[in-house]
C-alpha cells in the first residue's frame, strides 16, 4: 500500500519533461451526458429510445428512426460552484461559461418506400457535442500541524538517494526551485560531501502550524466531430455506428501556498508558494457500436458499446517557486525557465480512455408509426465505465527509456487508484400535442478505489419543456447536478497527508432549436 501512496504522489516529479497524473485520467473519463436540451431533460437516458440526433454520442441505432431529417442547435448557459473543505475550513468558489450541447445534421430515409422496394431504412448524421467541460475554480485553505508540501521534494531526494549538487538542478519544474529559493535546504552545508536536505517551514508544524492554500484555475473540455450510420429491418431490429473525433483542451494554473501561522519573524521561514500551468491539448478517435431491438411494438431494448478512445496529446509545462525565508535568504524566485532552453516544457504522448457498455429499456406510450400521435415515453439506462483502464504510453518521437519507465509507473498507479463504476439514468416525456414535459435523474457512481479515503459520486435532476409544430421545434432544459470530489494538493509516501473534501453545484441551462429539413 505504501508503494502505491508513493506512486500516486511521485510519479509526476520523477521526470523533468513529464506532468501528467492519475487525476488527469479520470477528468478525461468521468463526466456527465451531455447532448440535445431533450436528452438532458430526461436524465441523459438515450440509449434505447432513439429518433433523436443526441443518439449519434450514445447509441447510433437510434437514429435508425429518422425518415426524413433535422437540422439542431444547442446553445447552452454553465454555472458551476464549488464549495471545499480542508482541516475544517470551508470556502466558496465558483465559474461561469457559455456551453453548446449536440448541433449538427441528422438524415433518414422513408421506410415505406424502402419496404416496397425490399430495402432497409437507412440514416446518417453529422454531428458536434461537448462532451465534457473542465471548466471550474477550486479554492481551498486551511491550518496543517500534520504535513508541509515541502516534504514531498524531500521525499523524492530520498527515493533517488541525491545527496550531490545535482539536487539544484535535476528537478527543475519542482524540487530544484524548492531548494534554491531556500524552502528546502541543506542541513550540513553546501559544501558537504554528501548533502543531507531538510525544510524550513516542516519544523513549525510543532510550533502553530502552516497556513495552507491551494487555488486551482480549470478551463477547457472535449468537443467531439461525429459521424453516425444507421440502418433497420422490419421495424424490429436498428443498428448502426459512430466514428467519433474528439478535440481536448484543458488549461490549469494551480497556486499552492504554505506560510507560517505565527508572527514570529526569527523560525527562517515565512512562506513559500509553487505555481504550475499546464496546457494539454490534442485530438483522438473511438468508435461507438450499437443495437436497438423491439420485441414488441410499445418497448425498445438497446444496448451499445463505446471503444476507448485513443488520444495524440501533447503537453505544455512551466513552474516557478518564490519562498521567503526571512533574515535566512530573504525573499528568493525561481523559475523552470532558467534550466530549459525554451520557457515552457514540451511533451507529446498517447492515452486510452476507459471503454463503456450501455444497457437500456424504454417503454413508448402509444407506439404508434406516426411519431405525432405517441404519447410519451419512459426508458432508463445502465452505464458501466471501467476507469481503472485509462493508460499512457509514448508517442514514436517521445519515446526514451525514461519516458516509458515514467508511464509504466503512471498506469500502475491509475490501475490501483480508480475501479469501474455503473452510471444509472432515467427519464421520462409527455406529450400535448404540441407540447411536450419532460423530467429525469441521473446517478454517477464512485471511480474510487479509495487507497485513501477517496470517494466521488454525482447526482442530478433534470427537466424541460418541448414544443414541436410544422416542421419546427424548441427544446428547454435545465439539469441540477450536485456532486462529491477530492483534492490533493500533494501526496506523501512516509508521513500523513490530507485532501480537500469538495461538493460542487452545477446548473446548466440549454435550449435546442431545430428545423425539419
Amino acid at each position: 500500500m505504501r508503494k502505491i501512496f508513493f506512486l500516486l504522489s511521485s510519479i509526476v516529479a520523477s521526470s523533468s519533461l513529464l506532468a501528467q497524473e492519475p487525476a488527469d485520467a479520470l477528468r478525461y473519463s468521468w463526466y456527465s451526458s451531455s447532448g440535445t436540451a431533450r436528452q438532458q431533460a430526461i436524465g441523459g437516458a438515450m440509449a434505447s429510445l432513439g429518433g433523436e440526433i443526441s443518439a449519434t454520442f450514445v447509441n447510433p441505432a437510434g437514429i435508425a428512426f429518422y425518415k426524413t431529417g433535422d437540422f439542431v442547435l444547442t446553445p447552452g448557459f454553465n454555472l458551476s460552484n464549488n464549495k471545499s473543505t480542508y482541516f475544517g475550513r470551508t470556502e466558496k468558489d465558483k465559474r461561469n461559461n457559455a456551453s453548446f450541447g449536440t448541433s449538427g445534421f441528422v438524415f433518414g430515409t422513408d421506410r415505406d418506400m424502402n419496404r416496397r422496394q425490399g430495402t432497409s431504412g437507412v440514416a446518417v448524421s453529422i454531428a458536434m457535442n461537448r462532451t465534457a467541460n473542465f471548466g471550474s475554480n477550486v479554492l481551498y485553505r486551511g491550518l496543517n500541524t500534520q504535513s508541509s508540501y515541502s516534504q514531498k521534494f524531500l521525499e523524492e531526494l530520498q527515493n533517488d538517494n541525491v545527496t550531490t549538487d545535482a539536487a539544484a538542478f535535476s528537478y527543475p519544474f519542482g524540487t530544484s526551485l524548492a531548494i534554491n529559493t531556500f524552502w528546502i535546504d541543506t542541513a550540513n552545508g553546501w559544501n558537504a560531501g554528501n548533502k543531507t536536505f531538510q525544510s524550513l517551514a516542516a519544523p513549525l508544524l510543532q510550533t502553530g502550524g502552516l497556513l495552507q492554500e491551494q487555488q486551482v484555475i480549470n478551463r477547457g473540455g472535449i468537443s467531439e466531430l461525429a459521424l453516425a450510420i444507421a440502418g433497420a429491418k422490419n421495424d424490429k431490429f436498428y443498428y448502426g455506428f459512430t466514428i467519433g473525433i474528439p478535440f481536448l483542451r484543458y488549461d490549469k494554473e494551480s497556486t499552492f501556498t504554505e506560510a507560517d501561522a505565527t508572527a514570529n519573524g526569527n523560525n527562517r521561514f515565512d512562506f513559500a508558494s509553487i505555481t504550475e500551468n499546464l496546457t494539454t491539448k490534442g485530438t483522438g478517435i473511438n468508435l461507438k457500436l450499437g443495437v436497438i431491438y423491439k420485441p414488441v411494438e410499445y418497448v425498445r431494448l438497446g444496448l451499445a458499446f463505446h471503444t476507448p478512445t485513443f488520444y495524440s496529446l501533447s503537453d505544455v509545462y512551466n513552474a516557478s517557486v518564490t519562498a521567503n525565508t526571512e533574515m535566512f535568504q530573504g525573499m528568493q524566485t525561481q523559475s523552470s525557465a532558467t534550466f530549459v532552453a525554451n520557457p515552457d516544457a514540451e511533451f507529446n504522448y498517447w492515452m486510452f480512455t476507459p471503454y463503456r457498455i450501455m444497457a437500456s429499456a424504454s417503454y413508448v406510450l402509444r407506439e404508434i408509426e406516426d411519431v405525432r400521435k405517441q404519447k410519451g415515453f419512459i426508458t432508463a439506462d445502465i452505464e458501466y465505465v471501467n476507469y481503472k483502464a485509462s493508460s499512457y504510453t509514448t508517442s514514436p518521437e517521445s519515446e526514451s527509456e525514461e519516458a516509458n519507465a515514467y508511464f509504466k509507473s503512471l498506469n500502475f498507479a491509475i490501475d490501483n487508484a480508480y475501479k469501474g463504476a455503473f452510471n444509472f439514468k432515467v427519464g421520462g416525456e409527455l406529450k400535448f400535442t404540441t407540447l411536450m414535459a419532460r423530467l429525469g435523474a441521473a446517478y454517477y457512481g464512485n471511480p474510487y478505489n479509495n487507497l485513501a479515503g477517496e470517494k466521488g459520486s454525482r447526482f442530478s435532476l433534470s427537466g424541460g419543456l418541448g414544443y414541436r409544430n410544422k416542421g419546427m421545434f424548441i427544446d428547454l432544459a435545465y439539469v441540477h447536478t450536485m456532486g462529491k470530489d477530492v483534492h490533493f494538493a500533494y501526496r506523501l509516501e512516509r508521513t500523513p497527508f490530507t485532501g480537500a473534501n469538495i461538493r460542487s453545484t452545477n446548473g446548466n441551462a440549454v435550449v435546442t432549436i431545430g428545423f425539419k429539413i
